[in-house]
């Protein structure tokens, strides 16, 4: 029987989603508290990872059990998760679905404050320079023009394709905060923080709308702007094809 969890994570103290050697993961955490609560060693598949830092509200995995699941799965993984993992669900879903191949869309969120504030440390980038929102979303709207973005790829990745299908990426602003958001099909490593980044450059007027395009055409990494900090990105929606999916079975 295979079973998709919804968890989220503040990803602070984990060197981000996928287990590695000599370093804390979520992926690892999770693994190992289901496999303690369910006595049986298996893996959990994640619907993607998250780098070093990152956050997700929202966040799914895969994994298969043929016993039944025992009661309050949910209460007793909570208890037994560090209090920056917080498991919400536990789904049944047909033995083909699958939490990454099957994901039609994810979104990111990207924070930022412009004035100083103690309680949004570690989960929101401080950035108190000036900036051209409007100018920053008419920027953010050519991406939707767009489908090769390896100039905002981490370098020396192993993809089969740099093409992503943005379907939505703009910029909202509340008192001193702002928030950008951008929907995807798939998503490239660094891709979101490093198009945050280029267009702050646009916010502040270092970097013209044809100049952003001509970054877009570049497929040149170096050519765009610079990384923006992991702390103030959140994972926040995946969306997949079943109706199941929104049904609460644990």
């Amino acid at each position: 029987m295979r079973y998709f969890i919804q968890f989220s994570y503040n990803g602070t103290q984990y060197h981000g989603w996928q287990i590695q050697p000599q370093a804390r993961s979520v992926q690892q955490t999770l693994t190992h508290a289901l496999n303690t609560l369910l006595s049986e060693k298996f893996e959990i598949t994640g619907a993607g990872r998250t780098d070093s830092g990152v956050h997700a509200q929202i966040m799914y995995a895969h994994f298969d059990y043929e016993c039944a699941l025992p009661e309050n799965l949910v209460h007793k993984l909570n208890s037994f998760l560090p209090k920056d993992i917080a498991v919400q669900r536990v789904l049944a879903v047909s033995d083909q679905a699958h939490a990454r191949f099957d994901a039609t869309a994810r979104t990111y969120q990207y924070h930022i404050h412009q004035q100083k504030n103690v309680f949004l440390d570690g989960l929101s980038w401080f950035y108190g320079k000036e900036l051209n929102v409007d100018a920053m979303n008419a920027a953010a709207q050519l991406l939707l023009l767009h489908t090769d973005f390896e100039c905002f790829s981490k370098v020396h990745t192993e993809v089969y394709t740099f093409d992503c299908a943005i379907s939505e990426a703009y910029w909202t602003v509340h008192e001193d905060r702002l928030t950008f958001t951008i929907t995807a099909n798939r998503f490239l490593r660094n891709m979101v923080r490093a198009i945050v980044g280029t267009l702050l450059e646009v916010g502040r007027n270092q970097m013209s709308l044809a100049e952003f395009q001509q970054v877009l055409d570049s497929k040149n990494r170096s050519e765009a702007g610079v990384s923006v900090p992991a702390h103030g990105l959140y994972l926040t929606n995946i969306v997949y094809p079943y109706v199941s999916l929104h049904q609460d079975i644990e």
